[in-house]
C-alpha cells in the first residue's frame, strides 16, 4: 500500500515562484543560477518518479512512503523512498544520471562522464548509509529495535552505463537500474524469511513515519541573498506570464495580451506564501496584488482557502 505519494518538492515550487519575480535588470547571473537550480531539482524529481513507477509494483505486498523527511537528534534527514515489508525496511535513493557513471569505492566518489568531461558528485553509498543510520536511531527513539534496514541506489535511466573502480561486488549488491529494484527487494526479503527473521508490522511503522513526516524546507531569499524589497509584486498573467494584471469588474485583465482570468490571483497568493512564509495579512495581500481594497483582499484570501487568525490578524493555510 502506498500511504504517502510523492509531491512536487517544496524547493522546486519556491524556485519556480521566485524566477518570474526577479527583475531582469542587473540580475542575469542570479536568474541563471536560479534556473540552473530549477533544472537540477526538476531532474531529480523526474528521476524519483521513474523509480516510483517500478517500486509501485510492490504496493500489494509492502507499505510504501515516497519522499520522507524525519528529524532525529536535532537533524533533519530525507529519504527518497521508504519501503517496508514483513521482514525489513528498505531505503531507496534515486539517481537520475545519463551517459556513464562510475562508482569509485577507493575514494568514495561518484564520477559522471557525459562524453565531454568528467565531474565528481557526492557518493550515494555514503549518503544511503547515513540515512540508514539516522532511520535506525529514529526507530529506536520510537521503541522499535533490531529491525533490519537495507538500502539500494536506484538508477532511473535504463540507458545509464554503470561502471566501478574498486569493489565491484559491493556496488552490484546495492546499485541497480530501477526496473531491477523490485526483484532485488523480493530476493532480500525472501532470504530474511528463510533465515527466520521475525515479522514486523510494516503498516504500523509506516503510519508512524507518516505521522512524523515533515516538509523539507529552506529560506529561498536567504539562500540566494535576495531582499524582500527586490521581489516584484503583481498578479501574473496565466497566458503570457507578464506580471501586473489589473483588477476590473471581478476579473483580472492583462494589459499586454488582453487575457482575462477570474482566478489568476491564486498563483500570486501561493507565490507569496512560498517566498515569505506561511502567513499573510490583508495589507500584505493588497501590496502584493497591487489592489487598494481591503474588502477585496479579504474575499480573495477567503476564496484561496486561508483561515483568519483573529489574535494575530493574519491569514494562514487551514
Amino acid at each position: 500500500m502506498i500511504i504517502k505519494r510523492r509531491s512536487k518538492p517544496l524547493s522546486l515550487q519556491k524556485l519556480k515562484a521566485i524566477v518570474p519575480r526577479i527583475s531582469v535588470n542587473g540580475n542575469h547571473m542570479l536568474i541563471r543560477e536560479l534556473n540552473k537550480e530549477i533544472d537540477k531539482e526538476y531532474k531529480g524529481y523526474i528521476g524519483e518518479r521513474k523509480v516510483d513507477y517500478f517500486l509501485d509494483i510492490l504496493a500489494n505486498q509492502a507499505t510504501i512512503l515516497q519522499g520522507v523527511c524525519l528529524r532525529v537528534n536535532d537533524k533533519n534527514f530525507q529519504i527518497d523512498t521508504v519501503l517496508i515489508t514483513d521482514h525489513a525496511i528498505y531505503c531507496i535513493e534515486s539517481k537520475n544520471f545519463k551517459d556513464s557513471i562510475t562508482f569509485d569505492t577507493i575514494h568514495n566518489q561518484l564520477i559522471r562522464n557525459d562524453g565531454k568531461q568528467e565531474r565528481g558528485y557526492r557518493y550515494p553509498i555514503t549518503q544511503a548509509q547515513t540515512q540508514q543510520h539516522l532511520l535506525m536511531n529514529w526507530l529506536q527513539k520510537h521503541n522499535y529495535h533490531g529491525i533490519p534496514i537495507h538500502y539500494f541506489i536506484g538508477i532511473s535511466d535504463p540507458g545509464t552505463i554503470i561502471k566501478v573502480i574498486g569493489d565491484q561486488e559491493a556496488i552490484a549488491r546495492v546499485v541497480a537500474h530501477a526496473e531491477l529494484l523490485p526483484k532485488r527487494i523480493i530476493a532480500t526479503d525472501e532470504k530474511l524469511h528463510v533465515d527466520g527473521k521475525t515479522k514486523i508490522n510494516g503498516y504500523q511503522i509506516g503510519m508512524l513515519i507518516l505521522k512524523n513526516c515533515r516538509e523539507q524546507d529552506f529560506d529561498i531569499l536567504g539562500k540566494f541573498s535576495i531582499k524582500k524589497s527586490e521581489i516584484l509584486t503583481g498578479v501574473q498573467c496565466p497566458k503570457c506570464d507578464v506580471l501586473g494584471m489589473e483588477r476590473l469588474f471581478g476579473k483580472w485583465k492583462c494589459n499586454k495580451c488582453g487575457h482575462h482570468s477570474k482566478h489568476a490571483h491564486k498563483k500570486a497568493i501561493s507565490d507569496y506564501l512560498l517566498l515569505f512564509g506561511p502567513t499573510i495579512t490583508n495589507k500584505e495581500c493588497m501590496g502584493f496584488l497591487n489592489i487598494n481594497s481591503r474588502s477585496l483582499a479579504t474575499r480573495i484570501l477567503q476564496a484561496c482557502g486561508l483561515e483568519y487568525q483573529t489574535k494575530h490578524r493574519k491569514w494562514i493555510k487551514s
